[in-house]
């Protein structure tokens, strides 16, 4: 059958593919547009997921804060190119995302049909390896969250904190610390950091001072001290302030509110 040319171009506006792709497709449809779209989306799905294997290294980082700021989510989307990654379609198709995850339970985020249907579209028209990567929700019942994402949009924190007297001020400064501070936050507690890392720490520190020649008893010395520093760069509370290095995090909270949660996503970290 013959296909009307603003047949073809408004499957072209609905798509964003070539005049020709459409043009088949409606052929093979007898023009009828619901069935071309999804042999549009059907093959072009499976022509990227023959691609997945090229490296997704670029992307963006997103957060949103849910209206009585006792929730917050960070999502990390990643795709092949950084113009990709800062185009409008991929920025709609990321907040849409975000806005998805949001819903979900405090924890890791579980990627839903929803959110690669979103994915899925971005994919199709730009050719790219798009790929939901991570998510993390924090806050809950109690919390009151902030968040801050770089205006690179390749890094970006969540912060969840507990009691009376947190400002705006007071988010936003703790939530670019936490992009900022160097090395990165791992933990909120000593005991939260992974055992194996501890361990490894300790079992260096220890080859150190033995291989300076120290007895064993002032060997365990220098590693206790030289784990204390560690806790101290590495556990948020105790890291020094990035804005007034004489303080240390624990020392600008207000009297009687503690950090329970945080995240820090870098692309491709």
């Amino acid at each position: 059958m013959a296909i009307a040319a603003k047949d073809v171009m408004n499957l072209r506006k609905a798509t964003g593919l070539g005049m020709m792709e459409c043009k088949a497709a409606l052929e093979e449809t007898d023009g009828d547009m619901g069935k071309a779209k999804d042999l549009l989306r059907q093959r072009g799905l499976a022509k990227m997921d023959g691609r997945a294997d090229r490296e997704a290294l670029e992307g963006r980082v997103i957060a949103a804060v849910s209206a009585d700021k006792t929730k917050a989510v960070i999502v990390e989307i990643n795709s092949e190119t950084d113009f990709t990654a800062n185009n409008e379609a991929f920025t709609a198709m990321a907040k849409k995302v975000v806005q998805l995850a949001l819903e979900q339970p405090v924890g890791a985020v579980t990627k839903t049909d929803a959110m690669q249907a979103a994915v899925d579209e971005v994919r199709l028209t730009t050719k790219e390896n798009i790929q939901f990567r991570r998510g993390q929700v924090v806050g809950g019942a109690g919390s009151i969250v902030g968040s801050y994402v770089h205006f690179t949009g390749k890094t970006g924190s969540l912060v969840a904190l507990t009691g009376s007297g947190v400002t705006d001020e007071l988010l936003s400064d703790l939530c670019m610390h936490i992009v900022a501070a160097s090395p990165a936050p791992l933990a909120v507690k000593d005991q939260d950091i992974d055992a194996n890392l501890v361990a490894k720490e300790r079992e260096i520190a220890k080859a150190q001072a033995l291989d300076s020649g120290k007895p064993a008893n002032i060997a365990e010395k220098i590693v206790d001290g030289k784990m204390r520093k560690f806790f101290e760069d590495h556990v948020l509370p105790k890291q020094l302030f990035v804005k007034d290095d004489k303080k240390r995090i624990q020392d600008v909270l207000p009297k009687g509110v503690t950090i329970a949660d945080f995240a820090r996503y870098v692309i491709g970290g």
